[in-house]
């Protein structure tokens, strides 16, 4: 399977503890690029996480948050812890005692205050287990999401390369016809302006020029690496760099054959070649 570097999944799972939430996205990288945003009573978690995560996945910049919510749904009343409040409170006085222009702590971040709905103790091997089968789901739709756009991004390379063949297909059995006639137009030009000059000399200097405008191993080597470029998307997987790889030379031939060409039909089809690989190179650059 053909994998984009973007992706996004969100999963929620209750369990004795509490409720547990992940969220995972990715955008493009040139490597495998971790940022974890973890509740500090889950931070132990960081650990396994990535491990799991960097099983699966290969390249991109990963975004995991992981969050821990009150066990609530259960239906169970909530006890603010008092003994917590009376001392965030007097430590909240002492401080502006010292720094008058210090905030008092807000209704929202004392209720978020670990430990403010009492003792709230979890069996770490409990929580370890948890996470990662919340991970495990996680990562299975994260894998799909990715696995979809990837699965669109190489039909638009397939497109491309289809149009490219059609190209060098349109143009590879004019060429002979074309270069004879253009060297045929020198030879009469070298005639005309060597005079006396012996045939001899003429004829080798239209065959080195003849040679300097053959294009036929730039077309053999575009489509060497249009099969290439199928073979691996057939192939699936991690193949972003690869395919990268097969741009460059795909450009490099291209441009070679608009340099060496010696007929407008040629150089056109340069260009058209050079834009479609400039588009697959923009597509590929989203590829794991």
């Amino acid at each position: 399977m053909i994998s984009s570097m973007t992706g996004y999944a969100a999963k929620t799972r209750e369990f004795e503890g509490g409720s547990l939430q992940l969220e995972l996205k990715s955008v493009n990288s040139r490597y495998l690029d971790f940022h974890f945003r973890i509740a500090e009573e889950l931070r132990a978690q960081e650990l396994s996480l990535r491990e799991l995560l960097a099983s699966r996945l290969s390249r991109g910049k990963i975004e995991c948050r992981l969050s821990l919510g009150a066990a609530s749904a259960r239906g169970e009343p909530l006890r603010i812890n008092g003994e917590l409040l009376a001392s965030l409170k007097e430590l909240s006085r002492q401080v502006r005692a010292d720094m008058p222009e210090a905030a008092a702590l807000s209704v929202n971040e004392l209720l978020r205050w670990p430990g403010m709905f009492g003792e709230q103790s979890l069996d770490p091997s409990v929580v370890g287990s948890e996470v990662l089968a919340l991970a495990r789901e996680a990562l299975d739709e994260f894998t799909q999401s990715r696995g979809r756009e990837g699965g669109k991004l190489a039909a638009l390379i397939i497109d491309r390369v289809e149009a490219m063949r059609a190209i060098v297909a349109r143009v590879a059995p004019r060429i002979p016809e074309a270069q004879a006639l253009f060297t045929e137009k020198l030879r009469q030009r070298l005639v005309d302006a060597l005079g006396n000059a012996s045939d001899e000399r003429i004829l080798q200097e239209v065959a080195v020029f003849a040679t300097r405008i053959d294009v036929a191993e730039e077309l053999g080597r575009l489509s060497t690496h249009l099969d290439e470029v199928e073979r691996v998307l057939k192939a699936g997987g991690a193949c972003g760099k690869r395919l990268d790889f097969l741009m460059q030379e795909l450009n490099r031939e291209a441009n070679t054959l608009g340099s060496k060409s010696a007929v407008t039909e040629v150089s056109q089809a340069a260009i058209e070649l050079k834009l479609l690989i400039e588009q697959m190179r923009e597509q590929i650059q989203n590829l794991e």
